[in-house]
């Protein structure tokens, strides 16, 4: 015992006075000193060790590597730890426990001991700095045999990397983005996208539309959920896209959050009217992220992608020949463009990322060019329709709690005679939590509301058929007027 002290005394003061002399000895020989004597100890240990930083590179971009290794010990290993460090997660919104820093835990894969350890290092400088990750460096040092080298290389980083990957999923809070003015894509910390927690209630058993529909949405969900290896053969991006369009009301973005909540992804609502040009465009979409939907909504009044591409005006011509030669590309790539929009839908940029959907919403499909909604683009196109009988008694289970009453066959004969959405039926069936009415007077409310709906409608076509009966006569007076005068004159 007082021989181990006297080894760990000598030790101890060799490095005291090594510090004291350091000073004093050229920095060659240093550095050599160091070099030999990190090789006499990887000569004597028999543990080889490799080292996880949490940033990286000139921008210091935190390594996913560092993050999926932070949630796979937070998920696998904490119970291990004596020390943990809690706190409310960013990314989950609930508590979470990690090792603390300079706690160490053992990890066993395939009968392996691996060491973890949570370590920093200080900055020797001691100038300020205005970037947070140069204050301090935290990284985790693995721990493993020499003769376990390969298994840790070739499957153990692999194995963290995808199980931190799935803890991450299933514990984020997920997030609606919306995408930043272009005054603030450039300069100094700048950001595409800026996001609230998502959390809307809506599901496919909340949406109000006909059953066979519903499933063969969510079927398709699946199938692409579960396709990677699928598109991966085929040679396609991992992405689908889907057109939603039908009259206002009718639920277009109920089923976008239908489709986020079913999926697990976080949503990114594009308003294309902030996106001045096709760079940009390319720009806030490698910003986005696997596992989620990129949703366009009324793309119809967002930019002029409603008409064919016609060809230029003579005017355009015109001004386009007063342009230097190479001018006419530069002003075509200062704006966006269809063209642009399309090359984000399937060009080369939307193989970034995977496991991604597209989304457009519109209430006038007829407008939009064919380019951009054909298959391949738009692989799959949903109509969202006036209120049926089945969408209808969703909503009163919703709303009401019931699946069968009396006045339903009232209704029923309503909905096939009028065109009314799923929002005005909607609003008629919430008089219940408004008025703490009972059932059959929200029933009765309702059908006053659709049979209203109904006299208006019925006055709107007798306008509309008055309106064509006046042009009618109109033409037919000028047609005799024409022809008196032609009359007169000869």
């Amino acid at each position: 015992m007082v021989g181990n002290w006297a080894g760990i005394g000598a030790v101890l003061s060799f490095f005291y006075f090594y510090e004291k002399l350091a000073n004093y000895i050229p920095f060659q020989i240093r550095d050599y000193l160091a070099t030999l004597f990190h090789k006499v100890v990887s000569f004597v240990n028999p543990y080889d060790q490799i080292i996880i930083h949490e940033y990286h590179g000139e921008n210091m971009h935190r390594d996913e590597l560092y993050a999926a290794s932070q949630a796979y010990l937070s998920s696998a290993c904490s119970s291990l730890a004596r020390k943990l460090k809690a706190d409310l997660g960013q990314e989950s919104g609930k508590p979470s426990l990690t090792i603390d820093d300079y706690e160490e835990v053992i990890d066993t894969f395939r009968g392996v001991r691996i060491w973890w350890c949570a370590c920093m290092r200080f900055p020797i400088s001691q100038t300020i700095s205005f970037y947070p990750g140069e204050e301090q460096r935290k990284f985790y040092r693995i721990s493993f045999h020499k003769r376990h080298r390969k298994l840790v290389e070739g499957e153990y980083l692999n194995h963290i990397l995808r199980e931190g990957r799935d803890v991450t999923v299933r514990t984020r809070q997920r997030k609606l983005f919306t995408n930043s003015p272009s005054s603030n894509l450039y300069g100094y910390r700048s950001s595409c996208w800026s996001h609230v927690a998502f959390e809307h209630p809506a599901t496919f058993d909340t949406l109000a539309m006909d059953p066979k529909k519903k499933r063969d949405i969510i079927d398709d969900l699946v199938t692409f959920r579960e396709g990677k290896e699928y598109y991966k053969k085929i040679g396609k991006a991992w992405k689908r896209g889907y057109l939603l369009y039908g009259p206002p009301g009718t639920g277009k973005s109920s089923m976008i959050v239908a489709i986020a909540n079913f999926l697990e992804y976080d949503v990114y609502d594009l308003e294309l009217t902030a996106v001045k040009t096709n760079t940009e465009l390319r720009k806030i979409f490698i910003e986005t992220t696997g596992k989620s939907i990129i949703v366009i909504e009324d793309i119809d009044c967002s930019i002029d992608l409603t008409g064919k591409r016609k060809e230029k005006k003579k005017d355009d011509e015109d001004k386009d020949k007063k342009l230097p030669p190479g001018m006419e590309e530069k002003d075509e790539n200062s704006k966006l463009t269809l063209s642009g929009v399309l090359n984000f839908i399937d060009g080369l940029w939307s193989a970034c990322g995977g496991e991604r959907i597209v989304i457009f919403t519109t209430n006038h499909v007829e407008k939009l060019d064919p380019a951009l909604i054909r298959r391949g683009r738009m692989d799959m196109h949903i109509e969202m329709s006036y209120c049926t009988f089945e969408a209808f008694k969703v909503l009163a289970k919703n709303y009401l709690g019931i699946v069968e009453h009396d006045l339903f066959i009232t209704i029923q004969a309503l909905l096939s005679e009028v065109n009314i959405s799923p929002a005005d039926v909607a609003e008629g069936l919430m008089q219940k939590n408004s008025r703490n009415e009972d059932v059959g007077a929200c029933l009765m409310n309702l059908i006053r509301v659709i049979e209203a709906e109904k006299e208006e409608a019925k006055k709107k076509a007798q306008q509309e058929l008055a309106a064509q009966e006046n042009k009618k006569s109109s033409k037919e007076e000028s047609s005799v007027e024409k022809a008196l005068g032609l009359e007169e004159k000869n």
